[in-house]
């Protein structure tokens, strides 16, 4: 095939759910339990994931069905709430003010859905009861009104089991980890909650990035009331290399049984990947004649935006080489920049919770004397440590609340954003992994349960630049692949 721009987006889908095709995004779109947990008729459901992981991917495909079953579906964006919630200086104030204005946000996007002037909505800051009461209230007293009197009857039907989703994402848009901005979070979900609870024909589905949740949720006393609504979104290798395969399948016009792919061994599964893509890797060392799959699970952080990036990247790489496949040269050629690109989206994630990220990442590279001895990338929970105060005997690492950090705070910081992974040989010689999204309190106090620490092989090619042929001769590709 050409792996023109427009085939590649096809194909792999685009980086972003926003900007996606809604038909071809129904197409691919692969549903895990995750899905189900957050569409379910509950008052409130908060989606806590990392970026990339595919949160707005998955409330847009709620949306989309809830709206094709009659239901209906709203979405409050960053603009709806720009100027909402910013003076923190009073708590309960900032609660009663979220709440007002939600409720006016909601009654104004109702209207529009319904063909009536939001207009209509401004009264409802002043109304005690029930949203749907105030909707009922308005839409009776408008029912003469010519440009709603022939729709009056369908209006009341769909209104007749008033049932609304409000879903609101892109709340870390703008986010510095500042104390002002924790609590303009943590306002705006117990108005939320409140809303929820008050107004039992509503439901909230937000959703969170895991680090903007992690300091609300560490900052806040009244967080425990809201933990049994929160939903991790979290893949294992299986499941992204199902979606890749259903990408696949679903753009050359296949039918895809995605319970028969899910309980199907990866290496019966890698066969899918043969009309894009060559079997195995040729390359050199640990990672010779390696199934190609083998590879690409190994180098994604369980995020199916990395894996888009990758395949989009070696993509590229085979159009400018007028190949019809893509080879392991065109994987090699863009390596770097895929590492670059990931070390990048991190700073760029978190830079805001640790302002100088960038330093402590690029300094967790390898000193002269583990790359001899072929060490730098695993360590033991006195060896991380050990390695993370050298780099503090340089500078000072100070948090955007104005924690100074300790060696342990650090540690505990890189495996929360997935620059480390815990890593534990087992007894049938595979390697355990545990992601912070999978135990989150692994690193909690950084006491040793027994797992070393290892550096996500998505960094290391940025990290040594200079002689990547070692990490093919040294970097084991992952046995745990389910």
């Amino acid at each position: 095939m050409e792996f023109s721009e427009v085939n590649i987006q096809k194909l792999f889908g685009n980086e972003a759910a926003e900007d996606e095709d809604p038909t071809r995004l129904k197409e691919y779109y692969f549903k895990t339990n995750i899905y189900n947990q957050v569409v379910a008729d509950l008052p409130l459901r908060i989606l806590v994931g990392h970026k990339g992981i595919g949160k707005s991917a998955l409330f847009k495909i709620a949306m989309d069905e809830e709206t094709e079953k009659g239901s209906i579906a709203l979405m409050i964006q960053p603009n709806d709430i720009a100027n909402i919630g910013v003076d923190t200086t009073n708590f309960l104030l900032a609660i009663r003010n979220w709440s007002e204005n939600i409720k006016e946000i909601i009654t104004k996007k109702l209207f529009s859905n319904l063909g009536i002037s939001q207009t209509y909505a401004s009264d409802i800051k002043n109304h005690d009861g029930k949203i749907s009461d105030y909707v009922y209230k308005v839409i009776n007293s408008l029912k003469d009104e010519v440009y709603i009197e022939n729709r009056f009857d369908s209006i009341m039907r769909l209104l007749e089991n008033f049932k609304v989703s409000v879903y609101i994402d892109d709340l870390d848009r703008g986010w510095q980890g500042k104390k002002e901005d924790i609590t303009r979070i943590s306002t705006l979900i117990n108005a939320v909650r409140d809303l929820s609870n008050g107004n039992r024909n509503i439901s909230f589905r937000i959703a969170l990035r895991s680090d903007v949740y992690f300091l609300y949720r560490t900052s806040d006393e009244s967080t425990d009331k809201i933990e049994g609504s929160v939903v991790w979104h979290t893949w294992n290798n299986h499941e992204i290399f199902v979606l890749l395969i259903k990408r696949i399948e679903t753009f050359f016009g296949n039918k895809v049984d995605e319970e028969l792919l899910l309980h199907t061994p990866q290496s019966q599964l890698a066969k899918y990947l043969y009309p894009v893509m060559e079997e195995r890797f040729t390359g050199r060392g640990l990672w010779e004649n390696a199934p190609l799959y083998k590879v690409l699970m190994s180098l994604i952080r369980k995020r199916p935006r990395d894996l888009v990036k990758l395949c989009t990247l070696a993509a590229r790489n085979a159009y400018l080489n007028k190949s019809n496949i893509i080879q392991t040269s065109d994987f090699q050629a863009i390596f770097e920049n895929y590492s670059q690109g990931r070390i990048q989206d991190t700073i760029n994630e978190y830079r805001s919770e640790l302002p100088n990220i960038e330093s402590l990442i690029m300094n967790m590279k390898p000193n002269k004397r583990e790359r001899t001895t072929k060490e730098g990338y695993v360590y033991t929970t006195e060896k991380l440590l050990e390695k993370i105060k050298n780099i503090m005997g340089s500078q000072q690492f100070i948090f955007a609340n104005e924690q100074r950090a300790e060696a342990k705070d650090l540690a505990s910081f890189l495996y929360k954003v997935n620059f480390l992974t815990a890593r534990k040989e087992i007894s049938s010689g595979k390697i355990e992994r545990k992601y912070f999204e999978e135990n989150r309190y692994l690193s909690s106090q950084f006491v040793d349960f027994g797992f070393d620490w290892e550096i996500h092989p998505a960094y290391r090619w940025a990290l040594q630049p200079s002689d990547q042929n070692t990490i093919y001769d040294s970097l084991f590709l992952s046995q745990d692949i389910t």
